[in-house]
């Protein structure tokens, strides 16, 4: 337990530094500030992130939002304020549509006015890389925090990441094409054997999962999951822990 409670600090203690950093790094992130860039045929840090986020999430999954993710980080600091478990199926597929609306079709309209991408400029809309020192900046940035801010404390753990936000779609299609391929890539694995239906895995889980009905089925890949090692870490009989063979097809 002990073990549990160091490792979680470290992540939660990773997530919360992330957060803390966001005013640096929100213009890499920033689906305006990515657009607006493509719109001049400018290939910004934020399309590079992106296209590195979904690469990573094809052998990492979502590990990105369980240990660095800054809204990930500002959410699980809400959860002094409301640790509800999210409503999993309530407007899940909410995010979908949002990544469509506000990311891709945008994107490639943009791309497209532009005729085409002709330039990278990594630090696009910063001044010397810092976001928010640049002018007009504020805006963006309190409005971000404001939307993350809306979805936890109404929606419960994690809202924003179940409902809203558009890089976790990325990094989902990333996942199913792994998936779907089914190469060897981290995971989590489970021995059914070892449960005792204590239940402690689904009430540490930062995205409100039924992990226990995970364990029970044999099935622990959930496109929610954020690998974040909760369940792992706080399974005393080790029932759960982190793989790296290859899946079988799901």
């Amino acid at each position: 337990m002990k073990y549990f409670k160091n490792k979680q600090r470290f992540r939660k203690a990773l997530i919360i530094l992330s957060f803390v950093l966001l005013p640096v790094t929100f213009a890499y992130i920033s689906c305006p500030i990515i657009i607006g860039a493509a719109s001049k045929g400018i290939v910004s840090g934020g399309l590079i992130v992106f296209i590195l986020l979904f690469v990573s999430s094809l052998f990492f999954g979502r590990l990105w939002c369980g240990w660095l993710c800054p809204a990930g980080g500002l959410q699980e600091i809400y959860f002094e304020i409301n640790n509800r478990r999210t409503n999993i199926m309530t407007l899940n597929w909410l995010k979908y549509m949002i990544f469509l609306a506000i990311i891709f079709i945008p994107l490639i309209s943009a791309i497209h006015s532009a005729g085409g991408l002709k330039t990278i400029e990594f630090f696009y809309n910063t001044d010397h890389g810092i976001s928010i020192a640049k002018q007009g900046a504020y805006a963006i940035f309190f409005v971000q925090i404001t939307f993350i801010t809306i979805f936890a404390l109404l929606a419960g753990k994690r809202g924003f990441c179940h409902y809203f936000c558009p890089i976790a779609v990325i990094m989902i299609i990333g996942r199913k094409i792994r998936n779907l391929i089914s190469w060897p890539a981290l995971h989590l694995s489970t021995d059914a054997s070892r449960c005792t239906d204590c239940r402690n895995c689904s009430k540490c889980c930062p995205m409100g999962l039924d992990v226990n009905a995970m364990v029970r089925q044999r099935r622990m890949e959930n496109a929610e999951c954020i690998l974040c090692g909760c369940c792992a870490d706080v399974c005393q009989k080790h029932a759960i822990c982190y793989s790296l063979t290859r899946l079988n097809k799901v």
